[in-house]
Order: C-alpha cells, then structure tokens, then sequence
C-alpha cells in the first residue's frame, strides 16, 4: 500500500526571509511547498501548474499584486475550492474586506506568530 501523496501548498511571497520560514511551516505540516516570488511567477503556477490544496499569498507584490492573483485563481473552475490565506503588513479594514470580497479564506497580518499561524492552516489543509 503506498503512502498517500504530500499535500501541495502555493506559496508567493517576495521576501526571502518571510518565504524561508512559510515553507518550513507548510513543509511541518506535511506539505509539498511550490513557491513564487512575484506576481509574474504567480500568475503561471495558477495557469499552468499544478492544483494546490492551500495557498498562502501575499497582498503586497512585483507585478500583480494578491487581490489580482486571487481574483484569477478564484475564475478558474480548478481552483475553485481551493482555501487561500492572504498574508500582508497592511491590516487596514478595507484591505481585510477586499481580500474575503474577492474569495480569500483567512486573512493574517504580518508580522505573524508561526505557531499561530499553523494551527490556522491545519483545518483548512484538513478540509481541502
């Protein structure tokens, strides 16, 4: 019987140190982690890679910002289900509702408590 396969998580985030420690969170949590570091890259994982089961994406971002990402990820049927944690700095309520407006699962400001934040993504990882 073979085990079943790592869960995959997309993660965009364009700073290098905040992208090292979410693919050490998502890699405890037992997840394969695809990453991207603009909205560029972002934009062809979405298109053309593969489905993930969580993605943790920035607002804030080279190209195409989150909202953008989001809003596409959200118009095609294959990632219609998919839960999708917006991570930003800025905490402003009309970024916080633009963000659940446009199909966001969660919403985290950063800076962030890891611990926190992996209890949050279990029961979506669980769900997905």
């Amino acid at each position: 019987m073979s085990e079943p396969a790592q869960p995959l998580a997309l993660l965009v985030e364009d700073d290098d140190a905040i992208a090292f420690l979410l693919r050490f969170l998502l890699q405890r949590l037992g997840c394969r982690v695809v990453a991207a570091k603009d909205g560029v890259e972002a934009m062809e994982a979405i298109e053309s890679g593969e489905v993930a089961r969580l993605v943790l994406l920035d607002m804030m971002l080279p190209v195409h910002d989150g909202l953008t990402l989001l809003g596409r990820l959200r118009s095609l049927p294959r990632w219609e289900g998919v839960p999708v944690v917006m991570l930003t700095a800025k905490g402003e309520q009309g970024f916080v509702d633009k963000a659940f407006a446009a199909g966001a699962s969660d919403f985290v400001q950063k800076p962030f408590n890891p611990t926190e934040l992996m209890e949050r993504l279990k029961p979506l990882l669980a769900a997905a």
